[in-house]
Order: structure tokens, then sequence, then C-alpha cells
């Protein structure tokens, strides 16, 4: 049996119950491809895995232990071997997309959920993108309906979500204000946002009527002070709220839409789906440099448990990367 290294979770816990073993490298479906990892980004996603918070999730994820042992979805690196059905992409495509089980030497990853690297963008660049981006476009473009001219407002714009959102609504055509604290002000301004909300020292809910979409990737303020600030016809689309350890961002996410029900003001709340044709829009952006990833910290697989634990402060700038060589892992 062929084997590689991956990250693997007996039980739940922070970062340090994270290990990194040798297991069966994947075989490759015909309408699946097997990439040669060279890096892959941490997401809330893998930290709820990681955690078994919120307890709600554990009805499908597994009671006492995870279901599931491997961590990681957002992927960039080389095509190994392709699937019978595959006719687009050969061995040696440098590529990024979405994979389950992505921290690992190697991973099999439906054809549909990749598409090929910009060579002008590093693999911890692309490795950031996927889910992030595609939770932003899809939280502006189809839930919120964004159109030209609008204004949109990003609360927690320098995390993993909002700094994409920023960037693609620009690119839509909005007017954008993003959210964050000081330190991160003058980042806001270069990733295009016109106007930047300094918390420590202000409050956008003080706007009334001022904005016609509220991407909010926090969820850190009351129901009624999104709705006092946003336009008559306004949405308010809820990518993030606060994790209770029973319901998670569940009780937020269901006062949300319970509160907006009436009216001419909308919510939505949704979970990113992972769409070939957006993730080819990705692509285009990177390639033409209209659109970057900032990265917080890049760890080596070694040092995983602490890209975890430095996901966990809630202080990351961007996204945080896990660098994988295989090469550099054979030995173990």
């Amino acid at each position: 049996m062929t084997t590689m290294c991956a990250a693997t979770i007996d039980r739940y816990g922070s970062g340090e119950v994270i290990e990194i073993n040798r297991i069966a490298r994947p075989v490759c479906g015909p309408d699946q491809v097997v990439v040669a990892v060279r890096a892959a980004s941490v997401n809330p996603y893998d930290w709820h895995k990681l955690t078994g918070t919120p307890l709600l999730m554990r009805m499908t994820g597994g009671v006492r232990k995870p279901n599931f042992r491997l961590l990681g979805i957002d992927v960039a690196g080389v095509v190994e071997s392709v699937g019978d059905n595959v006719d687009d992409l050969v061995a040696g495509d440098e590529v990024l997309g979405c994979a389950e089980g992505a921290f690992a030497d190697y991973v099999a990853a439906e054809r549909a959920t990749l598409v090929k690297k910009p060579p002008n963008v590093s693999f911890e660049e692309a490795a950031a993108v996927p889910v992030g981006a595609l939770t932003a476009l899809q939280g502006l473009r189809d839930h919120g309906r964004l159109r030209s001219e609008q204004h949109v407002l990003v609360n927690g714009a320098s995390g993993g979500v909002g700094t994409y959102a920023v960037q693609l609504a620009g690119i839509l055509g909005a007017k954008v204000t993003g959210v964050c604290s000081t330190k991160n002000v003058d980042l806001i301004r270069s990733l295009g946002a016109e106007h930047v909300v300094d918390y420590t020292t202000d409050d956008f809910t003080k706007n009334v009527n001022e904005y016609d979409l509220i991407l909010d990737c926090i969820g850190n303020r009351k129901i009624a002070h999104y709705k006092r600030c946003l336009s008559d016809t306004g949405a308010y689309i809820v990518v993030g709220a606060p994790k209770g350890r029973v319901l998670g961002p569940v009780p937020h996410m269901l006062r949300s839409l319970i509160a907006f029900k009436f009216g001419s003001q909308r919510a939505a709340i949704f979970m990113a789906q992972q769409t070939p044709g957006d993730l080819e829009f990705f692509r285009e952006l990177l390639s033409s440099g209209t659109m970057r990833s900032v990265i917080d910290r890049v760890y080596p697989f070694e040092n995983i448990a602490e890209a975890f634990n430095h996901l966990e402060t809630g202080h990351a700038k961007g996204k945080i990367i896990v660098s994988i060589s295989s090469e550099s892992l054979l030995g173990r």
C-alpha cells in the first residue's frame, strides 16, 4: 500500500489534537484528479470540524469523536494523476480549488472543483482563495443581489472573507465601506474601499439608511442596529456570527431572518457552493492582478497545530496558510 502524510484527528479539541500520520494515498476516481498538495488554507469550517462545536454539528459529524479524520478544504498544488473521464488536465498542471482532506501530501478532488492556477500567483496565494472568495462573491452577488453603484458595507473587512469581499464588491461596481480595527485601516483602503470605519473610534450603525447591502462577517451588533443603517430596500447578508458552544451561529441567523421577515428590507443566510464558473472567475481576476490574496501567516506542515490555534484567536488578517511539501515529509 502506498502511503502519504496527512493531518488527522481522532478526538475533538484544539490544535494540539492534530497529528501528522501516514495513511493510504487516495485513489483517483473516473471524474477525479489527484493533487500533490503544495499549500492549503485554514478556514472556520475546519476549526468547527476540529473542535466539534457547535455541539449541534456532532449530530452528523460524530457525537463522541469525528466521523471524518481529515481536515482542510482549500487546496493548491500540482496534478499527480487524472481519472478516465478527465481530458482537460494532465499530470504537472498547477491547480487551485476545493478538496476535502487538503492537509495532506495528496488529495483527491472532483474535477469540477478545480481550476488551473495562474502562473503569476504562488501556491500560498492560490490556496487562500476558494472558500473565502466563494463566500464573498456569492454573498454579494447571489444573495445580496448587488447592483452597480450601490453602497456596500463589509463588517469584518480584514478577515478571510472580508478581504475578498471588499475587492469583489468594488469589481462588481459598488461603493465600498469596510469596518476594521485601527491597525488594518490602510490595508482595507489598499483593497479598494472608498471609506473605512475604525470600529475602535467610530460606529457605522449611526449612519441611518446609508447602506444598500451589509455583508456581515462577525455578527457583533444588535440586529436592530443593522436594520437602522440599511436603506429602505437594503439587504443584510449573514456570513459570520457569534460562535456559541451548543448552537453556534444558529440563534443569530434565525433572529436575523425573523427580524427581516416583514417590510421591504430583507436578510439572507447561505452556505457557499463550489461553483466551477466562480472559480474560473477568480482565476481570471488573479491572473490579471485585479484581485489578490491577503495572507496573515504561512506555517510549515509540521506546525499545523499553531495555525489552528492562531485562527482561534480571531485576530488573523486575511488568510492563514499551511505550506506542504511531500518531499520534506517522506522521511516521517
